[in-house]
């Protein structure tokens, strides 16, 4: 390991870069990690393997969890913090690993990393936590799109050491833009990964309502990637006898329309007004304004951001709430909703 430090936490100042760069790591979370290994993928897609300094144990993590990753924006130095799936086998203790897409949409977090972080640098990164996780029992069908291939890996690890039946459908746009392609043929469940490429070369392009069939009795379907991806999926395979409690997703990248007209919030504890504008969202105006606000994709698909609403009506822009969630009205997910009428009070 390399002694450069690009990252670094409690709101210090990080030695320069080989450049002349410094830059700083703003953080309030609980693990200190180093790049143990790095890997420039196919697809804009970098692979970090974390580990800590003295070589002891991670705390465990199951399959299809997340860690949250705390860095300073390339632009302004502002705190950004970013969720990503871990993808390695959870029997390891020793490193957390990470697939990182370059997003051409970056608002800083994916593009700092993949400028940033290097052999030897210093992370400041989160506790695991899992909002897609792997059903106790039954058969799985896996979908990944793209980077969403992820969390799907660390199923298959779990799946294959518990004996249960799977497969693992991966889609990607080529096959020059398939990631983890080196690693894909030493991994255990090797024989059970199906690759699909959209240009047809080299692998058939996905087809739901082929490849998907119909459910077994206890079969379950994860399917994870962009929100487009997944809707197509899960349109698809409820038009196979999919129920809905058996489809469980994930979203990556999802396109969100966050204007509108501008309407007025009430903070309810925090005693604050503001009025949200057409080109605004409600955490932009809340954050202006002093309010605390909980914040981490920007894109309504990780939820870390939802809060009470204790009068109004939420115009849902996310993919994180159920239909029966957003039916009842009493929560919103301020980094891209707003309102349906002229005024919103939250719990905030």
């Amino acid at each position: 390991m390399t002694d450069a430090l690009p990252f670094f936490e409690d709101n210090a100042q990080s030695p320069s870069t080989d450049d002349g760069t410094a830059m700083t790591m703003v953080s309030m979370l609980r693990q200190d990690l180093v790049v143990a290994d790095r890997y420039d993928d196919r697809g804009s897609i970098v692979r970090l393997d974390l580990v800590r300094a003295d070589g002891s144990v991670l705390p465990a993590f199951s399959a299809g969890a997340h860690v949250e990753i705390e860095i300073a924006s390339l632009e302004d130095g502002r705190s950004l913090r970013r969720r990503y799936s871990l993808w390695g086998d959870p029997t390891d203790r020793y490193r957390w690993r990470l697939g990182i897409l370059l997003s051409p949409a970056s608002r800083g977090g994916s593009q700092a990393l993949h400028t940033r972080a290097h052999r030897g640098s210093r992370i400041a990164v989160g506790p695991p936590a899992n909002d897609f996780p792997l059903a106790p029992e039954g058969a799985a069908v896996l979908v990944g799109g793209g980077i969403g291939i992820t969390p799907l890996l660390a199923m298959a690890h779990t799946l294959t050491a518990e004996g249960r039946p799977f497969v693992l459908h991966y889609v990607t746009r080529s096959a020059g833009r398939t990631a983890f392609l080196d690693l894909l043929p030493t991994f255990p469940f090797a024989d059970r990964i199906r690759l699909h490429h959209d240009d047809g070369i080299g692998a058939l392009p996905f087809d739901p309502t082929r490849d998907l069939t119909a459910p077994d009795d206890d079969a379950h379907l994860y399917v994870c990637g962009p929100a487009g991806f997944m809707d197509h999926c899960t349109a698809a395979a409820r038009g196979l006898g999919w129920a809905a409690p058996r489809i469980h997703q994930e979203a990556f990248g999802a396109d969100v329309d966050t204007t509108g007209s501008t309407f007025e919030v009430v903070a309810r504890r925090s005693a604050v007004t503001v009025r949200v504008g057409p080109q605004e969202t409600i955490a932009n105006a809340l954050s202006g304004a002093g309010v605390p606000v909980e914040l981490s994709c920007g894109e309504g698909v990780c939820g870390a951001c939802a809060c009470d609403v204790v009068e109004g009506k939420p115009d849902h822009r996310d993919h994180v709430l159920t239909d029966e969630e957003k039916a009842r009205g009493d929560q919103i997910l301020i980094c891209c909703s707003r309102a349906l009428g002229a005024r919103l009070v939250l719990d905030l």
